[in-house]
């Protein structure tokens, strides 16, 4: 049984007609997989938003359809009124609870890298996360990163360097760069780089100062 249950029913509003549904505080779903014929149903909007909450798009809720049965899904996509932020559509996706798929799970930093509180530096974040792929019944929702191993500005976290739980495959590039932290700019690139703004300023207010004159020269050359 998975952690997060989410009531439903089946559904025979369909089209325009769903707006009744939306004016009463439900939302129309649809949940499909391989080897179903997809299933027209609908959720009630404070228990979608709840559950969405503490579930994410990586974790499997189990969805009961009329208080009988039972699926395993993944909230695979849901629609937004653009204005009111209102939820107007959902989309669940069965899942064989036996074989591998395939989700997105963020990265979760921790801790203070060193770098940063004794060194002065400045944390990059190159990744926010990475697709995984693992048996349904070990989806993470979030990988934990370890920020304490920068030391030194040499020091970086790469894919390769995360601790997966056994049966849980990252999919990114191992060598791709997470998180490092770059060293505080000296007065030296602090002043190089006041001056360079200071020459485009003046580069620029030079050419304002020329349109006028060159307006003038092509108006008497007319």
């Amino acid at each position: 049984m998975s952690e997060f249950i989410l009531e439903s029913k089946t559904r025979t509003v369909k089209g325009r007609k769903c707006y009744s549904l939306r004016n009463a505080g439900i939302v129309p779903a649809v949940v499909y997989g391989t080897g179903m014929t997809p299933e027209l149903i609908e959720v009630d909007n404070n228990a979608f938003v709840k559950t969405y909450q503490e579930a994410g798009e990586s974790s499997i809720v189990e969805l009961k359809i009329d208080g009988k049965n039972s699926l395993h899904v993944l909230i695979q996509d849901f629609q937004q009124d653009p204005i009111a932020d209102d939820i107007t559509h959902i989309d669940f996706r069965v899942v064989d609870m036996n074989k591998p798929i395939e989700a997105y799970a963020e990265f979760q930093f921790v801790n203070e890298a060193p770098a940063v509180k004794t060194l002065g530096g400045t944390l990059v974040q190159s990744l926010e996360g990475s697709e995984i792929r693992c048996l349904p019944s070990k989806l993470l929702r979030k990988i934990t990163v370890d920020l304490s191993t920068l030391v030194t500005f040499e020091d970086m976290i790469r894919v390769r360097d995360l601790i997966m739980p056994e049966g849980v495959e990252i999919l990114a590039d191992a060598d791709a760069t997470i998180a490092v932290v770059d060293a505080p700019r000296s007065e030296a690139d602090i002043a190089a780089l006041n001056e360079a703004i200071q020459e485009d300023v003046s580069s620029v207010a030079v050419e304002k100062e020329k349109k006028p004159a060159e307006e003038a020269t092509e108006e008497a050359a007319k």
